[in-house]
């Protein structure tokens, strides 16, 4: 068998067929390089980029401790994705369309001579490219989720939590999203429906076909787009911080003492890496070195670009002085934002989903939060998730070509070749919503639940001696700093 992610410049696919029901394609090298790049790129991203920038957010004595928790997850998700997420992601539905199976438990089957099909037909990249490419995915979500539960969390319970987060909440929603039929296996079945001459061989055919197509994720069945992870990666990290903020509860002295930024220069710099990093996780998921690939990158600087501006000046008229941090966060959510569109928007409406999204996000993050008094500590649900939900349902219209977007491809229409389809924006947007619906609930009362179980075995909060020195020192029994 043989798996593949389709996010191309239609609906955002992965699949899966026996390797004798078409002729395999051909291996590019360009493509393949382009994908290890990306992979590499994504890395960068997570460490050191996502750790400099929380490290940089907290107070001296926890600097460690959030470089310490972001490197951990990367470690822990990257063992849990190669034993048993990628099976559990990229295989055929086992519980409904929601979960896998277990056939590629321990990367069973994957060797060097194994492919997976891109989002062309004949196109295909080695199938250790692809898993480590998606490895990455798995590793960010979680890594995210820290800088909501950042200077009071133990570290014992972060890592019991992140390995179970990654199994009951990131696999589940990324096969939904992403898991279904190859492009190629979607043609042969066309192929055979058309090439049918009596009525029961067709009626044969087209029992075939549908049932390529029917096996899929929930999210792709639904015919929802998300080029490169808006709801599993984003939306879903996003509302499980807010979750966790809430269940751990207020630093002490929130609201009386100063937590500010120890390091903006730490945080920038990290920041700047995440855009670098940002790249590769949007433009990878073409799984090709093409046009879609490259109309990703140009969307990461538009978006990143014109959410920037806007939170500044948005932060500008309500505060007077625009500020470094609000730049970084301002280019942080345009990058979020154009995630699941990122491959289907055009450069000018990534521009115009940038400029929309910066005031919102600022605003969650200062008035709606001092309403209600909830401690997410780096405004994880203020970004990733208020951006990952607008980014989400935009993509349903940026995604129609009156709108500049790459349209939907039709792989039945045309067996072999593919076609733009046309869609209803509005339809899609529906459908959209639905998508966001499901991702809040599932990531809100899971991760609500995963925490109430580890509180009750192990204990999630760090005493209150060792939260007023500081977890470097009482968790890790190291310093940031020396002098």
């Amino acid at each position: 068998m043989r798996w593949c992610k389709f996010l191309f410049g239609a609906s955002a696919l992965l699949v899966t067929g026996p390797q004798s029901a078409h002729a395999a394609g051909q291996v590019s090298a360009g493509d393949t390089a382009w994908v290890l790049t990306s992979t590499t790129l994504v890395l960068l991203m997570i460490v050191p980029g996502l750790a400099l920038f929380y490290g940089g957010l907290v107070r001296t004595k926890n600097t460690l401790s959030m470089l310490s928790q972001v490197f951990a997850t990367v470690c822990l998700v990257s063992l849990v994705w190669m034993f048993i997420g990628y099976s559990l992601v990229f295989t055929p539905n086992s519980l409904g369309a929601v979960f896998g199976g277990f056939s590629k438990s321990l990367l069973a089957g994957v060797t060097v001579a194994s492919t997976m099909p891109t989002s062309m037909n004949g196109a295909e990249i080695p199938e250790f490219a692809f898993v480590a490419y998606q490895m990455m995915f798995a590793c960010i979500a979680p890594a995210l989720i820290v800088g909501a539960f950042a200077e009071r969390m133990r570290f014992p319970a972060l890592l019991v939590f992140v390995v179970a987060w990654s199994l009951l909440v990131y696999v589940p929603l990324a096969h939904m999203t992403w898991y279904a039929a190859a492009p190629d296996q979607i043609a042969d079945a066309a192929r055979a429906v058309a090439q049918a001459s009596l009525p029961t061989t067709r009626r044969s055919a087209e029992i075939a076909l549908q049932a390529t197509l029917d096996d899929a994720g929930l999210f792709h069945q639904w015919k929802a787009l998300d080029f490169a992870g808006g709801s599993p990666v984003h939306i879903s990290a996003g509302v499980s911080g807010l979750i966790g903020a809430i269940l751990l509860g207020h630093r002490l002295g929130y609201g009386r003492i100063s937590m500010a930024p120890h390091n903006l220069a730490l945080t920038m710099v990290g920041g700047a890496l995440l855009w670098v990093g940002w790249i590769g996780f949007c433009s990878g998921a073409a799984l090709r070195a093409n046009g879609i690939a490259a109309l990703a990158v140009l969307n990461c600087f538009a978006a990143a670009s014109a959410a920037a501006l806007s939170w500044t000046a948005a932060e500008w008229a309500m505060r007077g002085k625009p500020s470094l941090i609000g730049m970084i966060s301002g280019a942080i959510a345009g990058l979020v934002a154009v995630t699941p569109a990122a491959g289907y928007a055009g450069p000018v409406g990534a521009a115009v989903l940038g400029l929309l999204i910066g005031a919102p996000c600022l605003w969650f993050s200062t008035v709606f939060k001092e309403r209600y008094r909830y401690d997410d500590a780096l405004d994880v649900f203020s970004v990733h998730c208020i951006a990952g939900i607008v980014g989400v349902l935009a993509t349903a219209l940026l995604a129609h070509p009156q709108l500049g977007g790459t349209g939907i491809v039709d792989y039945v229409a045309r067996p072999g070749q593919g076609v733009i389809m046309t869609f209803d924006p509005l339809k899609q947007l529906f459908v959209h919503f639905k998508v966001v619906l499901v991702t809040v609930v599932w990531s809100g009362l899971a991760t609500a639940i995963l925490l109430k179980i580890i509180d009750h075995f192990i204990g999630m909060r760090v005493d209150p001696s060792a939260e007023v020195a500081g977890l470097d020192i009482t968790e890790h029994g190291e310093r940031a700093y020396n002098s």
